[in-house]
C-alpha cells in the first residue's frame, strides 16, 4: 500500500514539523512494515508554472515533427513576454493550458534547464510531459494538458503536488484494512495518540424500493450487496488534478472520471466499487455462482472459461462481472473519448466470501486490487458510506444527479464477541500491563470493551482477523512496544538432547564430509522425464510419486523417490563450470507412497489434537524413508610429486556405503546385482543384518552408459544411494568403542580359487564364521584370474588378523584357526587353497 504523506495529513493532524522518516518509524513501531519511504520531486527547482500555447509553428525539413511553439507564462519569466519554445509532441494545440519550466530550473534526476539552441531555433525552456517531471503514467503519454480554468502563470510545482513523500507499506495477510488510508490513518492516529478523522462517517440515505433491482442467489458468498444510481454525468466531465496525482502517487493509473472515482474511494475506505453502464446492463443485478463452462470476458479483454465455484455478477444476458476481482467487457464505462458516452452508471459496493474470491483470483490468476483487499477482509460495514461517497463525487465532479433509490441486500449477521480474562496479554507477554491498559489499547483499535476481571470485547467490522483472547492480546503487546518485551532465555529440561536416530544422521554426514564428499542441498521435486533418463522400468516402485497440487515448476510437479536425479543435476552443472573432480553428497527424506493411504483429515485449531487424530494425519501421508547419497566424478586421487593419482571408480561409491556402515558399527555384505540406473556389470547391492536377516541397504557402483549420455554426465560417472532407516534399524545397541590388546598379531595369509560366479562376500562371511572369536581382521588384497588358475575360476587373496584378548597366541592356534576357516569357506562355497 502506497500512502501519500500529503494525503495522510487529511485524516490525523501530524505537526508540520513530522518528515515521512519520523512516520516510518512511529507505524513501525505500532507493527506496520513500512520497506520504503519515496521522495517524490526530490531536487526539483522552479519555476515551472501554468502557460497558455499563443503560436505553433512546424518547422520541416527535419526527420521527425517539430514545433516551434509560443507560450504566454504571464510574468513568471520576468518580462511578461510569450516564450519561445522547440517541442516535438503533437497532442496539444493553440489555446490549450499546458506546464512550462523556464531556464534556470531543475527538473529530478538532476536535469537542468536552460535556454539552447536546436532545429535551427532557441528555445527557452520546456513544455512537460509527466514522465518528465516523475509524475508517472497518466495514459497520455505525452504533454500535459490541464483543465482550462487554471490561470497563467500558476505555480505548477503546488497546483500538480508534485513533491511529496510516499510510505510504501508491506501490509500481512491479517491485516487487510491497511490496504486503504482509512485504516492507515487509523494506525497513524493511535501511533501518535492524535484523533483521527474518520472519512466513513457520512450520513448516508436508508435503503427503499426504488433502488436499482438486485437478486442475490448465494448469501454466504455476497453477504452484502449496495447499490446506487447516478444519471445526467457530463460527458467531458475530467477527474481533477489532485484526484490524478493522488491515484499516480498510490501507483494507479488515471483513466476516466467514473473509474478514477471508484479506484479514488476504494484507496480511501478500502472497499472495492464497480462502475456500471447502466445503458448496458439488461435487467435485474444478480450474484450467484457461475455454471461449469460460462464464459465472461473481462475488462482485460481475456476471454474467461468460469469454474462452477466462481462467484459472478449477472444481468439477463449472463454473467457481466467475476465477483470481487474484475468488471466484464459488456458494461465497462465509456471513456469520454468514445462515441457513446456513459451518463448514467449504477455503482456497486458489495462484500464478498473472502476465501471465494481468492480462489477464483488465482484460479484464473487474476489478481487485481480488488481481489487483494477482499482476499485479506473488507470492512462490510463500510459499503453503503463507500456508496454514498462515490455518489457525492459523482455529483460534484460530474454534475451528475443521485437518484433517491438506495438498494441494499444484507444477510443476517451479529457482531463479534470474544470473552478475555484482563489479564491474559500480561500472561502471555510477561508484562504488567494491568487492566486500564489492556482496555485503553483495545478501543483504541475499534473495539466494544465491558466487564472487570472477565472482558467482553466486541471486535470492530474491518477487524477480522481478531477472533481470540491471543489477537486481542496481540493487538495490546504490539501497541505498548515489541521492543519493551522482556529477553528472557528459555530454560531448557534435563536429561533431553538428540535422539539416536539423530545421532546417526549427523554422525553419517560428518563421516562423508571427512571422506571427501562436499554436500549438495536440492529442492525434493522430480519429474517424468528425468525417470525416463534413469532407465526406471515401469513397474519400478521409485516411478510412483506423489502429485504436487501447486508444484513450483511443470517440469518437476512431484516429489522426488529417489536423491539422484538433484545430486546428478548438481554435478552435470558443476563440471559444465569447469570444476570436473567432483564429489557430492545429501541426506534427505524421499516420498514413497504405498496406495494404503488414507484421506487426510482437518486437524481442530481450538486445542491440542488428540493420539488418534494425529495418527489420521499420518496415515494419510506417503513413506518418507530418510536417505544418503553419493556421486563422484573425475579424479578421487590428484596427480602431483606423490604419484600418478587414480581416477574415481565403482569401488569409491562402495567404500561410500563402508563408511556409513562403519559409522553406525554395522557389518556391511555385497553382491552383484542389477538395478538401474547402475550398469548392470559394475552395480553392488549393499546389505545390512537386520533382526538376524540380510536386508537390503541400497546399491552402489559406475551408471550405465545410456544414463550418462542422457544426463549428459562425465564419463564412468559413479553413484551409491542407501536407506539411512535400515541402517539404524540393523544397530544393535550402543556403538561400542573398539579394545585395544596389549598382545601382538598374528598374521595369516591364504589364497582360495572359486568359481567366476562366487561371491567374494560369501567367501567372506565362511572365512569370518570359521575363525570364530580369535579373528580380528579379514582384508582382501588381491583377486587373481588367468590360465594358471583355469578358466571360469578366480582367485582370492585375504589377510587374516588373529589375536587373543588374554595371551599371545602361538603359531599353531592361529595357523588351527586359519585352517578352520578355510575348511567351512571350502565346504560353503568350494573353495580349494591355491596351490594345494
Amino acid at each position: 500500500m502506497r500512502v501519500p504523506l500529503s494525503w495522510l495529513r487529511e485524516y490525523v493532524d501530524l505537526p508540520v514539523t513530522e518528515t515521512g522518516r519520523d512516520v516510518q518509524a512511529k507505524l513501525v513501531e505500532v507493527g506496520l512494515e513500512v520497506e520504503t519511504v519515496e521522495q517524490i520531486g526530490a531536487g526539483l527547482k522552479g519555476p515551472l508554472v501554468v502557460g497558455q500555447v499563443l503560436t505553433i509553428e512546424e518547422l520541416e525539413g527535419f526527420k521527425k515533427p517539430i514545433r516551434f511553439c509560443t507560450v504566454d507564462v504571464g510574468s513568471a519569466n520576468g518580462t511578461g513576454e510569450p516564450q519561445e519554445i522547440v517541442c516535438g509532441a503533437r497532442n496539444f494545440a493553440v489555446g490549450d493550458k499546458v506546464v512550462v519550466v523556464l531556464p534556470g530550473a531543475v527538473l529530478p534526476g538532476d536535469f537542468a534547464i536552460a535556454a539552447r539552441k536546436t532545429y535551427g531555433k532557441t528555445s527557452h525552456g520546456m513544455i512537460c510531459s509527466t514522465d518528465e517531471l516523475g509524475m508517472g503514467d497518466d495514459g497520455t503519454h505525452g504533454i500535459i494538458v490541464l483543465p482550462p480554468e487554471h490561470e497563467v502563470g500558476t505555480d505548477a510545482i503546488e497546483l500538480l503536488q508534485l513533491v511529496d513523500e510516499v510510505l510504501d507499506i508491506a501490509v500481512t495477510p491479517d491485516r487487510g484494512y491497511c490496504l486503504s488510508m482509512r485504516g492507515v490513518a487509523r494506525e497513524t492516529a493511535i501511533a501518535y495518540g492524535l484523533p483521527l478523522r474518520d472519512p466513513a462517517l457520512l450520513d448516508v440515505p436508508a435503503p427503499n424500493a426504488y433502488g436499482y433491482p438486485v437478486k442475490v442467489a448465494d448469501p454466504i458468498g455476497c453477504s452484502r450487496f449496495t447499490a446506487r444510481t447516478v444519471v445526467g454525468l457530463q460527458p467531458e466531465a475530467r477527474s481533477p488534478i489532485w484526484m490524478q496525482r493522488r491515484l499516480q502517487k498510490a501507483g494507479m493509473r488515471p483513466i476516466s472520471l467514473a473509474v478514477d472515482v471508484t479506484n479514488y474511494v476504494m484507496l480511501e475506505l478500502g472497499q472495492p466499487l464497480h462502475a456500471y453502464d447502466r445503458t448496458r446492463i439488461d435487467g435485474p443485478i444478480g450474484v450467484r455462482r457461475a455454471e461449469q463452462g460460462e464464459k465472461l470476458t473481462t475488462l482485460d479483454g481475456t476471454v474467461r472459461v468460469l469454474d462452477a465455484a466462481d462467484l459472478v455478477i449477472t444481468d439477463n444476458r449472463g454473467p457481466i462481472g467475476l465477483a470481487g476481482v474484475m468488471g466484464g467487457a459488456n458494461t465497462e464505462i465509456a471513456d469520454a473519448s468514445e462515441d457513446a458516452h456513459t451518463t448514467e452508471v449504477v455503482i456497486e459496493a458489495a462484500h464478498f466470501d473472502a476465501i471465494s474470491i481468492a480462489r477464483t483470483a488465482r484460479r484464473h490468476k487474476l489478481a487485481s486490487e480488488a481481489s487483494k483487499r477482499f482476499e485479506r477482509g473488507v470492512d462490510p460495514q463500510a459499503a453503503a458510506a463507500a456508496a454514498q461517497r462515490t455518489v457525492d463525487l459523482l455529483v460534484l465532479l460530474a454534475g451528475g444527479t443521485a437518484e433517491a433509490g438506495v438498494t441494499e441486500v444484507s444477510a443476517p449477521s451479529g457482531p463479534r464477541t470474544i470473552t478475555m480474562a484482563a489479564d491474559h496479554p500480561d500472561r502471555v507477554a510477561g508484562v504488567a500491563y494491568g487492566r486500564e491498559t489492556v482496555v485503553r489499547r483495545l478501543q483504541e483499535v475499534g473495539c466494544d470493551v465491558y466487564g472487570q476481571d472477565e472482558l467482553l470485547v466486541t471486535a470492530p467490522s474491518w477487524r477480522p482477523d481478531l477472533n481470540e483472547p491471543n489477537d486481542l492480546a496481540e493487538e495490546v503487546i504490539r501497541l505498548e512496544g515489541y521492543e519493551n518485551l522482556p529477553s528472557t532465555l528459555p530454560t531448557p529440561p534435563s536429561g533431553r538432547g538428540l535422539t539416536d536416530r539423530q545421532r546417526l544422521h549427523r554422525r553419517v554426514g560428518r563421516a562423508l564430509a571427512g571422506a571427501g564428499y562436499v554436500e549438495a542441498l536440492n529442492y525434493p521435486f522430480t519429474g517424468e522425464a528425468v525417470l525416463d533418463q534413469l532407465g526406471l522400468a515401469a513397474d519400478d516402485a521409485r516411478r510412483r510419486t506423489v502429485k504436487l497440487v501447486n508444484p513450483l515448476s511443470d517440469e518437476e510437479p512431484s516429489l522426488r523417490t529417489t536423491l539422484l536425479p538433484g545430486l546428478l543435476g548438481a554435478l552435470r552443472r558443476n563440471d559444465g563450470r569447469g570444476s570436473h573432480d567432483l564429489a557430492l553428497f545429501e541426506t534427505g527424506l524421499v516420498f514413497r507412497p504405498t496406495g494404503q493411504e488414507t484421506k487426510p483429515v482437518r486437524l481442530p485449531v481450538d486445542r491440542r489434537p488428540s493420539a488418534e487424530e494425529i495418527a489420521a494425519l499420518d496415515a494419510a501421508l506417503p513413506r518418507q524413508p530418510r536417505h544418503a547419497a553419493v556421486v563422484l566424478a573425475g579424479a578421487r586421487e590428484q596427480a602431483g610429486w606423490w604419484g600418478k593419482g587414480r581416477p574415481a571408480d565403482w569401488a569409491d561409491s562402495v567404500e561410500a556405503a563402508r563408511v556409513l556402515a562403519r559409522e553406525a558399527g554395522v557389518d556391511l555384505t555385497v553382491r552383484a546385482d542389477q538395478h538401474a540406473p547402475w550398469h548392470p556389470g559394475r552395480c553392488a547391492a549393499l546389505y545390512v543384518t537386520v533382526n538376524g536377516e540380510e536386508t537390503l541397504f541400497g546399491h552402489a557402483g559406475e551408471l550405465h552408459p545410456r544414463v550418462i549420455k542422457e544426463l549428459h554426465l562425465p564419463e564412468r560417472t559413479c553413484a551409491m544411494e542407501v536407506e539411512l532407516d535400515v541402517l539404524e534399524r540393523a544397530v544393535d545397541g550402543a556403538l561400542q568403542a573398539p579394545r585395544i590388546s596389549t598382545f601382538p598379531v598374528a598374521t595369516q595369509d591364504v589364497a582360495l580359487v572359486v568359481g567366476q560366479d562366487v561371491p567374494a562376500a560369501d567367501v567372506e562371511r565362511a572365512l569370518r564364521d570359521g575363525a570364530g572369536e580369535l579373528l580380528e581382521s579379514l582384508r582382501l588384497f588381491d583377486v587373481f584370474t588367468g590360465e594358471q588358475i583355469g578358466e571360469g575360476r578366480k582367485s582370492l587373496a585375504y589377510a587374516l588378523r588373529f589375536r587373543a584378548a588374554d595371551r599371545t597366541l602361538t603359531v599353531d592356534e592361529a595357523s588351527a584357526a586359519r585352517d578352520t576357516a578355510v575348511a567351512l569357506a571350502a565346504e560353503r562355497t568350494g573353495a580349494v587353497l591355491r596351490g594345494a
